[in-house]
């Protein structure tokens, strides 16, 4: 496999949505929630706001954006591929888009079996974001 395979990607609709937020409120960070008040929401946050932990993991980035993830969530994911997306809705309460009638959503999907081994022999595949 020559291409790198992406742990996280995003839809044009939350990549658009992701550039309506970064004008209207400057360097952003995702954060997967893994429960507790907004399920297991995407998370968007201004840089900086969100303290990552010794145990978050870097994903990678959807737009230019860092995307983060608690290391149990990681445990539980490691095997798909996230796919951040945009419904109609209320975002959740912590996260940026709330009032913009639309939300961000996680879709996920397998990684192929080549995938897999390609992930398992990169030793990039998800650092310990105290290790970027």
């Amino acid at each position: 496999m020559t291409e790198p395979v992406l742990r996280v990607t995003a839809t044009d609709q939350a990549l658009a949505l992701i550039d309506d937020l970064r004008r209207e409120h400057g360097p952003l960070m995702f954060h997967q929630s893994g429960g507790c008040c907004d399920g297991s929401a995407p998370m968007c946050f201004p840089q900086g706001e969100f303290i990552i932990g010794d145990y978050d993991r870097l994903l990678g980035e959807i737009g230019g954006v860092p995307f983060y993830i608690s290391g149990p969530q990681f445990e539980y994911w490691q095997h798909t591929q996230l796919i951040i997306d945009v419904v109609p809705g209320r975002g959740g309460m912590f996260s940026l888009e709330g009032r913009s009638g639309q939300r961000f959503l996680t879709r996920s999907r397998l990684f192929t079996d080549e995938e897999s081994a390609w992930l398992a022999a990169t030793a990039h595949a998800a650092p310990h974001a105290g290790s970027r």
